[in-house]
C-alpha cells in the first residue's frame, strides 16, 4: 500500500523520466560492433527498507568486504588460506579472473577492494542473501544518486515530512576513500570514452566528487610516476586514479597488447607505490563464482567470525559429494557459468529441453570447475508502474561497501528489477529497469 509520499511522485513519474533522458540518464551496450544506446528505466515506487533492517545488512555487508579483502591480501601475498586447504588451489591459480602479474605487490594501505558492488535478494520469508560480490570495477550507485536528486526537484514536498537517509553523501564517501589512498597528487576518474556502457555514471562521479574524468591519452607515466597533462601541456602529477577500465585493457605494456584504452606503464607506477589504483588489479579472482562457494569459510577463516549475511544455497559440482546431490536435483537448479557476467551463462534447469540438458551435462562432466548451480531461490518481487497499472516484478539489490580508513557503506542502493514478467534476470544489460532505495532513518 503506498504512502502519502509515495503517491505525491508518482504523479511526476513521466517528468522524472524525461529528465533523466535529458540529462543522458542511458546505459549502453557496444556488442557485435554495435554501438547502442538506450535508457535505463526508472520506476518512481522506492524500495523501503526499515532503519533496523538496514543496520543488520550493514553489519553483514562491511564484514563480507573486510573478509574480501584479507582474501585478496592473502593470495596475491602468503597465501596461507590455500596452504591450510580451506580454498582448493584450482579455484584460484585457474580462475580468469586471478593475475599473476599482482603477485607480491601490495596496494598503497593494503587496500583491493575500495568499492564493491554486492548484490542481494530478499526471499518471500524475509530472509535476505546474498547473489554474487562485484569487486573490480563495480557500476550503478549513479543511477539512485541522480535519480533521487531529479526526484527532489519534481516532487520537493515528497521529501519534506518523509523520514530517509539523505543518499545525496555517495560523492562524499567516495572521495574520502580515493584521498585515502592517494600517494600525492590529483585524483582522476579514469575513462575508456563515450561507447562504454557506464561513461554517464563515470562523468556523473568525476563531477561531483571533484576528480578529473580522463582518458587514456590524457595520462603519461614518466620514472613511474603518473601525470596528468592539461590543455596547455603542462604536467600534473597523479595520485589516485579511480579505473573504470578493466584489467586486460589497464596498462598495455603489462597486459593486452593490443589496448587502445589503457596508459603505458601505469602498472609500473602501481607497483612501485607512486599511484594507487581503485579498485586494484587482479580482484576478478575473489569475485569469481566459484570463490563466491568460499566467502564464509574466509570470513570465519580471517575474521574468526560466523558470517552475518549468507550465500544462496549453493553446489560446486567439482566436490563429489555436491555433483551428487546436483545430479540427483538437476531440473530443480540454476546453473551459473563462473566466468560469466551481467545476467549472461545463467540457465534454469527447468528451461532446458532434453537435447540442451545433454548438452550441458556434457561440458559440466569435462570442466566441473566452470560452473556453480544454486537452488532457485523466490525471492521478493516489488511493485512497478506498468503503463500506468501496479504489477509485480523480480527486483536485486546492489549494496555499496567502501574501504578507507574504515568500512563504509551507502544508505542506498540500486534496486533493479526485471520487466518481464516471468523473469528472474534484472541485469541492466538484460532490458531491466531501477528504482531508488529508502532506508528510513528512524
Amino acid at each position: 500500500m503506498l504512502i502519502p509520499a509515495e503517491q505525491e511522485l508518482l504523479k511526476h513519474t513521466d517528468t522524472i523520466n524525461g529528465l533523466l533522458a535529458r540529462y543522458g540518464v542511458k546505459f549502453s551496450l557496444y556488442k557485435n560492433n554495435t554501438f547502442k544506446e538506450q535508457l535505463f528505466p526508472f520506476d518512481a515506487i522506492p524500495r523501503i527498507i526499515e532503519k533496523e533492517e538496514f543496520a543488520y545488512l550493514e553489519r553483514g555487508l562491511k564484514q563480507r568486504a573486510r573478509a574480501l579483502n584479507e582474501f585478496l591480501k592473502d593470495i596475491y601475498g602468503p597465501k596461507k588460506i590455500v596452504k591450510d586447504n580451506v580454498v582448493p588451489e584450482d579455484f584460484i591459480f585457474l580462475s580468469k579472473g586471478y593475475m599473476a602479474e599482482c603477485d607480491g605487490v601490495l596496494p598503497p594501505k593494503g587496500i583491493y577492494n575500495h568499492i564493491s558492488g554486492i548484490d542481494l535478494v530478499k526471499g518471500k520469508d524475509g530472509s535476505w542473501f546474498i547473489l554474487e560480490d562485484n569487486l573490480r570495477v563495480p557500476s550503478g550507485a549513479s543511477y539512485p544518486l541522480i535519480a533521487r536528486e531529479i526526484c527532489r526537484i519534481c516532487s520537493p514536498e515528497t521529501f519534506r515530512d518523509i523520514h530517509i537517509d539523505d543518499n545525496r553523501n555517495y560523492a562524499q564517501l567516495l572521495r574520502r576513500t580515493m584521498d585515502y589512498v592517494n600517494c600525492g597528487g590529483l585524483t582522476v576518474v579514469l575513462t575508456p570514452g563515450r561507447y562504454n556502457s557506464a561513461y554517464f555514471e563515470h562523468s556523473y562521479l568525476a563531477e561531483k566528487t571533484g576528480a578529473k574524468l580522463v582518458t587514456g591519452q590524457d595520462l603519461v607515466v614518466e620514472d613511474n610516476i603518473v601525470y596528468y597533462k592539461n590543455y596547455d601541456g603542462k604536467k600534473e602529477r597523479v595520485g589516485a586514479i579511480y579505473r573504470r577500465i578493466s584489467d586486460d585493457y589497464l596498462d598495455p605494456l603489462n597486459f593486452n597488447g593490443e589496448s587502445l584504452i589503457g596508459v603505458p606503464h601505469v602498472y609500473d607506477a602501481f607497483r612501485a607505490g607512486n599511484v594507487a589504483i581503485l579498485n586494484a588489479l587482479g580482484n576478478g579472482v575473489a569475485d569469481d563464482k566459484g570463490i563466491y562457494y568460499f566467502v564464509p569459510k574466509m570470513i570465519r577463516y580471517y575474521l574468526g567470525e560466523e558470517p552475518i549475511l549468507h550465500n544462496a544455497p549453493t553446489y560446486l559440482p567439482f566436490y563429489e559429494e555436491d555433483r551428487k546431490y546436483c545430479d540427483a536435483h538437476f531440473d530443480e537448479l540454476v546453473w551459473k557459468d563462473v566466468s560469466e557476467a551481467g545476467g549472461y551463462g545463467v540457465v534454469f534447469a527447468s528451461s532446458m529441453t532434453p537435447e540442451q540438458k545433454a548438452d550441458f551435462k556434457a561440458r559440466l562432466a569435462e570442466d566441473p570447475r566452470r560452473f556453480i548451480a544454486q537452488n532457485v531461490i523466490d525471492f521478493q518481487d516489488l511493485d512497478i508502474l506498468d503503463g500506468g497499472k501496479r504489477v509485480p516484478r523480480k527486483a536485486d539489490l546492489r549494496a555499496f561497501v567502501l574501504l578507507a580508513d574504515e568500512p563504509l557503506v551507502w544508505h542506498s542502493g540500486l534496486t533493479r528489477y526485471t520487466t518481464k514478467p516471468d523473469s528472474f534476470i534484472v541485469n541492466s544489460s538484460q532490458g531491466g529497469g531501477f528504482k531508488d532505495t529508502w532506508v528510513l532513518s528512524r
